[in-house]
């Protein structure tokens, strides 16, 4: 029984992590109707950013995660402004391509500005060990976990409560519509571009303190899309459960059968729910653009 808690506890932090990267994912989607291909690659720059300020400051984590969360505001309005509007209006295929030339650039920035060998962002806190229902876990990956839930909420009453929250939802029903109302699409997009990258950011940083900062960090991204697409791509809050299951799944087959599925397993499951139910867990029926 405690061997199965353990995997499942850890299975949520880690869980937490794709959650928030895939969040990142659904928000951009809904502002542009366009699918990121590079958010695990910008969740990667944003962390070693961190590491770097990190470095100059002496670990200060007050400093570091005000800077980082600044250059990730300012990263993503900038990927929004020079990649994705000069290709808005054009084919929806050709401007996923873009995402994905624009992942592979990014990824190999890492090597060619800092190096190939993995680094621990040391900030003095995240690697403490706290006992929760009996099961020891670093306090990052009780952090992570209450983080996740606070962007959660934060989401639920901005999509609600807000005037821009509101408008947001109304460009990802019609955006024509919405512009006819007078709502500005373009900020709109570049406000979700810029929050699509502080929630990856956040949980690049975190997976670093957790475990370690190496240029296949990338690779969370995809791991984080099968729960984007678990939970539905149109759903901010939806992609958050999708990724817990994937991070619980994958916890259970590694613990229980062979650690090499736990690299599979998730797209097993995305496999499988995508034949009952291809918007995923919970999208709406209704998605033109991909």
């Amino acid at each position: 029984m405690t061997f199965l808690t353990e995997l499942i506890v850890s299975g949520l932090a880690i869980g937490a992590i794709y959650g928030l990267i895939a969040m990142s994912f659904a928000v951009i989607y809904k502002a542009t109707g366009l699918v990121n291909f590079a958010q695990g690659e910008v969740a990667m720059i944003v962390a070693y950013v961190a590491w770097t300020i990190s470095v100059h400051v002496d670990g200060n984590p007050f400093v570091v995660a005000a800077a980082a969360i600044v250059f990730a505001g300012l990263f993503g309005l900038a990927i929004e402004r020079l990649v994705i509007r000069p290709m808005m209006g054009e084919p929806v295929f050709t401007t996923i391509m873009v995402t994905i030339g624009l992942a592979v650039v990014l990824r190999s920035s890492i090597v060619f500005l800092w190096d190939a060998y993995p680094h621990a962002l040391d900030l003095g806190v995240g690697q403490e060990i706290l006992e929760v229902g009996g099961v020891r876990l670093r306090s990052g990956q009780v952090a992570v976990f209450l983080i996740l839930i606070a962007v959660i909420v934060g989401f639920f009453i901005f999509f609600r409560r807000s005037r821009f929250g509101v408008a947001m939802r109304a460009v990802a029903s019609d955006d024509r519509t919405a512009l006819l109302m007078g709502v500005s699409t373009a900020r709109v997009q570049s406000v979700a571009w810029a929050v699509a990258t502080i929630i990856s950011g956040i949980a690049g940083v975190m997976f670093a303190i957790i475990y370690e900062l190496s240029p296949v960090m990338f690779t969370l991204g995809l791991k984080a899309f099968p729960a984007t697409i678990l939970g539905g791509l149109d759903s901010v809050l939806g992609t958050a459960f999708g990724g817990l299951v994937i991070g619980t799944a994958e916890n259970l087959v590694g613990g229980y059968f062979d650690p090499r599925m736990k690299e599979v397993a998730g797209f097993i499951i995305i496999i499988l729910i995508l034949m009952v139910r291809p918007f995923g867990l919970f999208g709406t029926r209704r998605i033109e653009r991909v």
